[in-house]
């Protein structure tokens, strides 16, 4: 897969003939030096954004044929999103917030799914809170339950614990361990920091638009001195 920006001089090549698979069942970590196209990998692999060569595929779909319609459709009910924004709607409670995207499909949430969310999201005695009422560690819990809610193929996660404090950081990163280890899931994972690599099964690396290394197992040093080699031979 290739994403191409811009024409002539312009002209930026955010990947670079990138082949990957994302495994089901099991937590991959994108890491890179900035610029390095990390999120422009997601994007394109979570049909937020079209690539200009190549195909992307989410199970035996291919997204680079359908149309904006079924695409939409796809996204609601077979991926899941992780920002580092939250993206909650503010006139919503809580539990609104989790379920909204079975209301946009017209569907009621599978009680034993539901259930086995909130307990894991720790939040039950504030599902009827809205986001205002929420510290930012709980609102990025509820965008986790709204992502799983829909029991989807893939959650992507865009530096979801970006604008948490350590402690949140860990309660969202162990809640995206268990949500493959507990709940079946697929999980991928953009980050820029070791540590929250250290959930993941897997981390792959990218430089300059291309993928140029993978650590299975990872430790925060093995990815920090991964890192610091990238930054360092200016890949």
């Amino acid at each position: 897969m290739t994403k191409v920006y811009g024409h002539a001089e312009a002209r930026v090549v955010a990947l670079d003939s990138v082949d990957v698979e994302f495994r089901s069942e099991q937590f991959t970590a994108i890491m890179g030096p900035s610029g390095s196209g990390k999120s422009t990998l997601m994007h394109c692999v979570a049909g937020l954004d079209a690539p200009s060569d190549g195909e992307v595929f989410v199970g035996g779909t291919a997204l680079t044929g359908l149309d904006d319609v079924a695409l939409t459709e796809l996204r609601r009910d077979r991926i899941g999103f992780v920002f580092q924004a939250f993206n909650l709607l503010p006139t919503l409670t809580a539990w609104e917030n989790i379920t909204l995207p079975l209301d946009l499909a017209g569907r009621k949430p599978d009680p034993q799914v539901a259930e086995s969310i909130i307990e894991a999201i720790g939040l039950r005695d504030r599902l009827s809170h809205r986001p205002s009422e929420l510290s930012g560690g709980q609102q990025q819990r509820v965008a986790c339950a709204r992502a799983l809610i829909t029991q989807p193929d893939v959650v992507f996660a865009d530096e979801p614990t970006g604008a948490l404090d350590s402690r949140s950081s860990s309660d969202i990163l162990s809640f995206l361990r268990r949500s493959v280890d507990d709940f079946d899931r697929t999980v991928v994972m953009v980050t820029h920091e070791p540590m929250a690599a250290t959930y993941a099964d897997r981390v792959l690396f990218l430089a300059d638009g291309r993928l140029v290394d993978e650590m299975y197992a990872p430790t925060a040093e093995g990815v920090l001195d991964k890192m610091k080699s990238l930054e360092k031979v200016g890949l």
